[in-house]
């Protein structure tokens, strides 16, 4: 299982290499790994479904309690295949789509990384390791929504959806956190064992709108929804895979798979019904008023995004059944759609519905499996779009707010079957259009993906029994009541949900032939849009960069001094309020053990450094600071650390050294500051002082455990091999310290030499 998560990502590696010797051919080659990874996970659907999900357990850090333990039960494993079955459609469509263009393999590397995020994301056991994957989605999108980075607009939505994904990441971050305080652990399936109870703990609130506002912002819910359709500035592979049944659904699967442990709080049910419903009938009003095929297939994925929100929020048996099989529906239908949208705009150099029409001779296959999916996207029968639409309305009606619910869903479903019109009968019927580039249906390799994903829709339809284990399992999964066997069927009677479901058909096709006359009037109401989230950003981001002006011109502008009284003034206020509030003041000042040598070393310290203040000589003032360094490095002799003390002697040595080389290269001392600047600055100066030798008093007055010095001592030999205890602790048990510290320098080194370099070249 390990392998199967991170083989995406060692795969992207050599994404460069398979390039440079397979060429065009690499996009069906890597095509073979999501293949392979959907019929391993596809062996585990009996193991699944008749004995229940799968723990496979590796260690990660230990240390922090944190493991890459994967659970693989009906939710986990109906995502996995969704994201490795789309993703070899998209794989193979991506490379007939960018066909000739160079930069084709970035794209193909970070959908393969892409891929392998998702799969971590769904099936990460531990919630911690999750986050890591949930992290690596939102960089890997930014890299693919800008893809064309070239275009300020790709450039643009790029870090919106970064923005607004990964600041909702920092709150699902401290959400975990606290989550994994209450619960006590972070694997998802021992908080799942521990079902409500964790509902009376005083924080379960605040860990609750944390998480909350991780999942909204991923799943592009209403206030954060704007991200999504802006997005569609990437290709349309990207398009098809993170908008369908991978990124965007991540905050809807996070909801459902925490969902047994939130299950029956009001404010949950409250937060998501509430947010979730809304957003479900605003994605329906954007998408009818488009009229780019992909920003329509845009809001039409924020609708169901609210759609599913608003089911699990609604938590009863009917609505979660409804939410699973929707979920399925949708990512076939929505998958499909994507691909022949771009498709058409691939063939004919347009994606604008008022300028195509009249394709269906050009482009027959095209128009048959896009009517096909559109006809599920608008819930005709006997596609298994239907069989989702109807569990919806069954799903709504078991509300406690039904009333109010069905009226907004019965809108939804108007304007969506509005959009279905819009996406088919405008682009290939009616009369022929003249098109940038002459249309010609489209290569195979492009129509291979929205023709099975649609045809799969047809088959579940007809046979709806071919997923109910499948289904079973994953309602299982997130519900809090276990369900024998789901037995989904193409007809249900002549019920409410049918009665529903045939008027917003009617409706909608009456709305979309009036279209054309209203669609004027609705583009009036667009600049209304300037007043809603995506101007709140706007102007978010604006502020932002003015106050970032700000606050570098007072805090950065190029003073040293400023830099240092600032950092001294902050210690001293906020370790002097510690130390006063919280810690006192405890000392007992002995001194019987002082020496002659502590004196003298003590008088020459505050000697030099009295010199270098008060010197004129530029020279002097370097004699000073070696020497200060030298009495430092004398201080550790004294306490038997040699080693210390000639890194110190080697250290002062050659900053001496370097100091006389450019001391003649320095302008002359000046008074540049007033009289009163040198007073405050030695003030602080003396204060700073004063705070230290007495929190260093402080600190030697408590008793330190001494377990941890003993265990560095008795194990740097049995265990790190090493009798230099210093050595130990730097290489061995601060290994992590050492290697940053190591990144530090190596920075420096290729900063000083990438100075160097210009300076030469100059």
């Amino acid at each position: 299982m390990l392998i199967a998560v991170l083989s995406g990502f060692v795969l992207a590696v050599f994404v460069p290499w398979l390039f440079r010797h397979f060429g065009e051919q690499t996009s069906k080659l890597l095509a073979i790994l999501p293949a392979i990874l959907f019929v391993y996970f596809a062996t585990f659907i009996p193991a699944v479904t008749e004995q229940g999900p799968q723990l496979f357990s590796y260690d990660w850090v230990p240390a922090l309690g944190i493991s890459l333990n994967f659970w693989l039960d009906g939710l986990s494993l109906l995502f996995a295949l969704l994201i490795s079955g789309i993703g070899f459609f998209v794989i193979v469509y991506a490379g007939s789509y960018l066909a000739h263009k160079a930069d084709q393999r970035k794209l193909l590397m970070y959908l393969m990384a892409f891929m392998g995020a998702m799969l971590g994301v769904v099936l990460s056991s531990n919630l911690m390791a999750m986050f890591v994957f949930w992290e690596l989605t939102s960089i890997t999108s930014y890299m693919l929504i800008g893809y064309y980075h070239e275009k300020e607009s790709s450039r643009k939505s790029a870090l919106q959806g970064l923005i607004v994904t990964v600041g909702g990441g920092l709150a699902l971050l401290a959400g975990i956190i606290v989550l994994g305080s209450i619960a006590g652990t972070y694997e998802v399936n021992e908080i799942i064992a521990q079902g409500s109870d964790l509902q009376s703990h005083p924080l379960f609130i605040v860990m609750m709108g944390l998480i909350l506002l991780g999942a909204f912002t991923k799943s592009a819910q209403f206030p954060f929804h704007f991200w999504l359709p802006n997005a569609m500035a990437a290709p349309t592979p990207v398009s098809s895979y993170l908008h369908s049944a991978t990124m965007v659904k991540a905050g809807v699967y996070l909801m459902a798979r925490l969902q047994p442990t939130m299950a029956g709080h009001d404010t949950w049910t409250l937060l998501l019904t509430a947010f979730g419903s809304i957003t479900m009938l605003l994605g329906a009003i954007m998408a009818v008023t488009s009229t780019d095929l992909k920003r329509i297939l845009a809001y039409s994925t924020v609708m169901a995004l609210g759609t599913l929100t608003m089911l699990i929020g609604i938590g009863t048996e009917a609505s979660l059944l409804a939410a699973i099989v929707f979920l399925l529906g949708h990512a076939l239908y929505k998958g499909a759609l994507f691909m022949a949208a771009g498709t058409i705009d691939h063939e004919t150099g347009t994606k604008d519905v008022r300028e195509l029409g009249g394709l269906r001779k050009a482009m027959p296959y095209t128009a048959a499996f896009m009517s096909l999916a559109a006809l599920a996207l608008a819930g005709v029968p006997p596609l298994f779009g239907f069989i989702g639409k109807e569990m919806m309305l069954e799903g709504v009606l078991s509300s406690q707010w039904s009333t109010l619910l069905i009226f907004m869903t019965l809108l939804t479903s108007i304007f969506i079957v509005a959009c279905a019109g819009l996406l088919v009968i405008k682009p290939f019927w009616g009369d022929k259009k003249e098109t940038p580039k002459e249309a010609h249906e489209a290569p195979l390799g492009m129509r291979l993906g929205f023709s099975v994903l649609a045809t799969i829709g047809l088959i579940f339809g007809l046979i709806p029994s071919l997923v109910n284990p499948l289904v079973t399992s994953a309602v299982n999964a997130v519900s809090a009541n276990s369900l024998e066997s789901v037995d989904l069927a193409l007809w249900h009677g002549i019920n409410l949900p049918l009665m529903i479901s045939m008027l917003a058909l009617g409706l909608g096709y009456l709305l979309f032939k009036k279209w054309d006359s209203l669609g004027a009037k609705a583009s009036k109401a667009k600049p209304m849009l300037n007043y809603g989230p995506e101007r709140g950003y706007d102007i978010f981001m604006d502020n932002l960069v003015k106050f970032a002006k700000w606050s570098t011109v007072k805090l950065q502008n190029g003073y040293m001094a400023n830099y240092i009284l600032t950092i001294f003034i902050t210690t001293i206020l906020l370790v002097g309020y510690a130390m006063i509030t919280k810690v006192g003041f405890h000392w007992d000042i002995d001194f019987s053990d002082v020496t002659i040598k502590d004196i003298g070393i003590s008088v020459l310290i505050v000697a030099v450094i009295t010199y270098a203040c008060v010197t004129p000589l530029r020279l002097g003032s370097v004699a000073a600071i070696g020497a200060l360094g030298f009495a430092m490095a004398l201080i550790y002799v004294f306490f038997s650390a040699p080693d210390l003390a000639i890194t110190q002697v080697l250290i002062e040595t050659l900053t001496v050294i370097m100091l006389v080389l450019v001391l003649f290269k320095l302008p002359k001392f000046q008074k540049l500051s007033s009289s009163d600047v040198r007073w405050r600055d030695c003030f602080v100066a003396l204060t700073f002082g004063v705070m230290m030798a007495v929190l260093l008093l402080t600190v030697t007055h408590f008793s330190m455990p001494g377990r941890i010095s003993e265990y560095m001592i008795e194990h740097s030999y049995t265990i790190a091999k090493g009798r230099n205890i210093v050595n130990v602790i730097l290489v061995d048990y601060r290994a992590l310290d050492t290697l940053g510290e190591l990144f530090v320098l190596a920075l420096a080194a290729l900063g000083v030499t990438a100075m160097l370099r210009t300076r030469k070249e100059k």
